[in-house]
């Protein structure tokens, strides 16, 4: 399923997120979050985000940052999204943001979260990517895990699932897209930004209401 098929996302029925579809485009948005996050977008990335059908914005924050995303993916030029990307995420040393875990809940890289996200990753049977010099608790990294999780269907149950997102998103991941939000660097990411504040903590209600 395209990430495009389904843009309108809510909890007003939260049996219909029980079906295998629901579950496809849930990993289809974490999968194309990751793929913003991972690297430098290219044409075809943000041409997706171009095809987008109308979007009500009024359904909520989700819609709305998918018209944002769709709208400043319109406007902009590659190599200016390629350049704030290095801006926001590489530098020279350090980019503006430092999109991993342990970073924004210990003030340091490579700590304890990192360790226990590990743990978790071997359990769940998620390798390591080779050629990936990002550790596993990069932003990208993670939604591509939870891509893995919810395709996963019942070989990964449901509580394996919210547990995941409990330990190793929810308690930082908020913060991270705010950032996004307000960073000096930001101009398309700042869609991003928006996007997906309203995308997890639409994963925060939902994942709550199913515990």
């Amino acid at each position: 399923m395209s990430v495009v098929d389904s843009p309108v996302l809510t909890v007003k029925d939260e049996a219909a997120f029980l079906n295998d579809q629901a579950q496809a485009m849930r990993a289809s948005v974490y999968e194309f979050l990751g793929r913003l996050l991972a690297s430098e977008p290219d044409e075809q990335v943000l041409q997706v985000l171009r095809n987008i059908d109308e979007v009500d914005a009024s359904e909520g924050q989700v819609a709305m940052g998918w018209e944002l995303m769709k709208q400043a993916a319109i406007k902009a030029e590659l190599s200016a999204v390629k350049d704030e990307y290095l801006a926001l995420f590489i530098g020279i040393g350090r980019g503006e943001l430092v999109p991993f875990g342990s970073w924004y809940v210990t003030g340091f890289l490579m700590e304890k979260p990192l360790a226990l996200l590990r743990n978790d990753l071997a359990e769940l049977g998620i390798e390591r990517q080779e050629g990936i010099k990002e550790s596993e608790d990069h932003i990208a990294a993670l939604c591509d895990a939870m891509a893995i999780i919810i395709r996963s269907g019942a070989d990964v149950s449901l509580a394996r699932q919210q547990k995941f997102y409990k330990d190793h998103l929810e308690p930082w991941v908020s913060r991270f897209f705010e950032d996004l939000q307000t960073a000096k660097s930001a101009h398309f990411y700042r869609s991003v930004g928006f996007f997906g504040e309203g995308f997890f903590s639409f994963e925060s209600r939902l994942l709550a209401m199913k515990s």
